[in-house]
């Protein structure tokens, strides 16, 4: 399952273009990802290369103003609802290997 902050007017094609077969959560206003501290603020260098670059408006796609994503971040809860494995970086790039997601499935 994956949590994202997009309107759902571009989070279905995105999830039918990847093929993503796999429950995609609203979080609609980042309030799940906030709760858990789990956000940063784009930076305005990044913002202006975000429009200009990537012609990507992050206020249009989200419909939030507030210029904020969710940091990557991954949990494994086993049945009792024990966060058994947790990884969070705010360096987008950096996240949990697979062998170590898969080893801590219960």
């Amino acid at each position: 399952m994956t949590l994202q902050p997009q309107l759902q007017d571009f989070a279905r094609p995105w999830a039918e273009e990847d093929g993503i077969e796999f429950d995609v959560l609203m979080d609609l206003g980042l309030g799940v990802a906030r709760d858990y501290g789990l956000t940063f603020q784009v930076p305005d260098d990044l913002r202006r290369l975000y429009i200009e670059f990537f012609k990507l408006d992050l206020v249009r796609f989200n419909g939030d103003e507030s210029w904020q994503l969710p940091i990557p971040a991954t949990f494994v809860v086993d049945p009792d609802g024990t966060i058994v494995f947790a990884s969070a970086d705010p360096d987008y790039t950096v996240r949990a290997e697979p062998s170590e997601i898969l080893a801590a499935i219960p």
